[in-house]
């Protein structure tokens, strides 16, 4: 009995593992089949074919900058006569003293031509101020060129070759960046260093980037290497069109880590166009200051919703203002594009064609609605219009009393008068109630509120006295609420915070 039992166990030993390998066989088998086929076009063995086809329409562009003298006529004292080294010391004082020869600095980039009359295409910081443009292609023919146009925001130029004799030059033409996916192939070509006409290749590593500059571009990331002269060249997809403009790397140590940057295509074509037929770029504008929904806030308000841009302020005389926007009103969705944050939406609102009436998904007192607005062209300066609204009355302002004080949440209130205006250097136009005083072991400090601050709206709703904040503080403590929202002003800012009800620790 004691053998069987032995013998029974020893079987199961191998038994069990022999149908725990066929049970994996079994599911790489079905994973297998399960995966998407990979055609062999999909993995090239080679770009040499579509290199040869491009690289005659990617140029070089060197430029030529004078540099002024940053200060001359600069003066050393004079030491008495008769005293050690005294030649020695005027000839020093003399070279010390004349005035510096303007420089002449020289940069390299790259750029294309897109269109066989001699429209090249490169970034604006490659042209940016230089007194002299040459464009050089890869047979070594070397044309100067003009700039039509360039934007600052965008980083983009467009530049116009002199040439007499009409030659067409070998150009490429625009894709459609948005039909690219991650991980699909492209070919980076331009000028590293100087170093014509060199070829990299990778994949697109990601979309949507915003790499913390000045600029209104979501770019595209790849790890085709790009490097320090490759600024303005073309990233091509597999068909030969230009899906991106090489513009920045991610770098600690000045070379290529993997990591580069491209604007977008369809971006690059709307600014290239702008440039050619007014010479600038012209934005669309919505007028409305904005800042993040948080959850923080979405909480606070109720909502179930966590992408959206809400607004804390709407400008006097703007498109905003004509389509009765509201502050506190979150903006979900911009012309059938959804809206993921304030970036989002200042970047689809600038890309919007000036006097076009878009169709805004907004959330109010936690109802959806949409509205018409009619875009504005955004001012060049960004200078804001006075504010046209009534001014409260002054003499009114100043009776009011110190009475009026009240204490909330650590926080010391009054109501607005013309002395609180001087002392805290507020706008006219600025209304609600001013915070005197905040604990600093009060949520209101920690959440950034200052003396001086605004309180303009609570929960959404506008407030013109000490009392009326007190008021809808405690309702939302009565209704059991950890939070209030309120919209407060701070040196010429607005913003929502939403505010933990507590009191002093």
């Amino acid at each position: 009995m004691r053998t069987y039992l032995t013998k029974t166990i020893d079987q199961r030993a191998i038994a069990w593992p022999m149908k725990a390998l066929l049970t994996g066989f079994l599911i790489a088998a079905l994973a297998v089949i399960a995966m998407p086929e990979v055609r062999a076009d999909d993995r090239p063995d080679t770009f040499a074919d579509l290199v040869e086809t491009l690289s005659p329409a990617v140029v070089n562009i060197s430029t030529v900058q004078t540099v002024r003298a940053r200060g001359g006529n600069r003066r050393m004292p004079q030491i008495p006569e008769g005293m050690p080294f005294e030649e020695f010391w005027e000839q020093f004082r003399d070279r010390f003293e004349q005035e510096e020869e303007p420089r002449q600095a020289r940069s390299l980039g790259s750029g294309f031509v897109i269109d066989s009359s001699g429209i090249v295409i490169t970034n604006n910081h490659v042209v940016e101020d230089a007194d002299e443009i040459t464009v050089s292609f890869p047979d070594r023919s070397e044309y100067t060129a003009e700039v039509l146009g360039r934007d600052a925001l965008s980083d983009l130029a467009v530049l116009k070759i002199n040439h007499e004799n009409g030659d067409d030059f070998p150009a490429v033409e625009w894709g459609d960046d948005e039909s690219t996916r991650i991980g699909d192939w492209v070919i980076a070509i331009g000028n590293p260093f100087g170093q014509n006409g060199t070829v990299t290749a990778g994949i697109i590593s990601a979309r949507n980037r915003n790499i913390g500059n000045a600029n209104d571009v979501d770019f595209i990331q790849t790890d085709a290497s790009i490097n320090r002269g490759n600024s303005g060249g073309p990233l091509f997809n597999m068909q030969g069109e230009v899906v991106g403009v090489n513009t920045a790397i991610f770098s600690p140590s000045g070379g290529n880590v993997g990591i580069g940057f491209s604007i977008p295509s369809n971006h690059a074509k709307n600014v290239v166009e702008q440039l050619q037929e007014f010479g600038k770029v012209r934005r669309g504008w919505l007028g409305v200051g904005i800042q993040p929904l948080t959850e923080e806030i979405a909480e606070t308000l109720g909502l179930d919703i966590r992408d959206g841009a809400m607004v804390t302020r709407v400008e006097p005389d703007s498109p905003a203002q004509a389509a009765q926007l509201q502050e506190g009103d979150i903006i979900t969705e911009w012309d059938g594009k959804k809206v993921i944050d304030q970036r989002s939406l200042s970047n689809l609102v600038k890309r919007t064609s000036i006097d076009k009436a878009v169709d805004v998904e907004i959330v109010r007192n936690g109802e959806r609605r949409t509205v018409s607005v009619r875009t504005g062209a955004l001012p060049d300066e960004l200078a804001l219009l006075g504010n046209d609204e009534e001014e409260e009355d002054g003499e009114n302002n100043r009776r009011r009393s110190d009475s009026d004080r009240e204490l909330t949440e650590g926080m010391e209130l009054a109501p607005l008068n013309d002395s609180l205006r001087q002392r805290y250097e507020l706008d006219e136009d600025v209304a609600g109630v001013a915070v005197l005083r905040v604990s600093r072991r009060s949520a209101a400090y920690r959440a950034g509120i200052r003396a001086g601050a605004v309180i303009v709206r609570v929960n959404q709703q506008r407030v013109d006295s000490p009392s009326e904040v007190v008021d809808l503080f405690d309702e939302a403590i009565d209704a059991g609420r950890e939070r209030v929202l309120i919209l407060v002003n701070l040196r010429g800012n607005t913003v929502h915070i939403p505010l933990r009800l507590t009191t002093d620790e």
